[in-house]
């Protein structure tokens, strides 16, 4: 990932994060994909009206596919509007989704969505990751890690405000 498209990540007006996954994983190796979806569904995500809690990705028959994926039924739409935890499909290479298909293969690995974000063009976008789960003992040092970053934050405007 370049400069360029970490710009435009932290530009975007949406940028809706699966803060769960970095706790309960390590990242790997990380993928931005496209995300195929019906009218009522990119204007629900522009309001900011979705949610990644337990969402998963897998292959089939060479496609990737998120389940789990929860984007709230949009307010103004009426009959043509969409099912809210249906499966999406994923827009990556065939390349890459043949090598993220030999990589859940090995014990331990699995590919999870962390954020969905809007591009300079408009469209939905979602990067995935391919992860190798935590044991307690990491999850463990992940949070003494954070409360440490706290303590020095605190410390740190305490000395800046004197």
């Amino acid at each position: 990932m370049n400069k360029e498209e970490e710009l435009l990540r932290k530009k975007s007006p949406v940028s809706i994060k699966n803060k769960k996954a970095s706790f309960e994983y390590f990242f790997v190796e990380t993928y931005t994909a496209g995300i195929v979806l019906t009218g009522t569904e990119i204007k629900s995500i522009r309001m900011g009206k979705a949610s990644l809690v337990d969402t998963y990705c897998h292959i089939i028959n060479g496609e990737m596919w998120v389940k789990g994926m929860n984007i709230s039924p949009y307010f103004y739409g009426s009959y043509n509007n969409h099912e809210s935890k249906r499966d999406r499909k994923l827009l990556l290479t065939k390349r890459e989704i043949r090598h993220l298909e030999n990589a859940t293969k090995q014990p331990g690995y699995t590919i999870v969505p962390t954020l969905v974000f809007i591009d300079a063009k408009g469209r939905a976008k979602m990067d995935i990751a391919l992860c190798r789960g935590k044991k307690q003992y990491d999850k463990r040092a992940t949070m003494k890690e954070k409360e440490d970053r706290r303590e020095m934050d605190r410390a740190m405007k305490t000395v800046n405000v004197k």
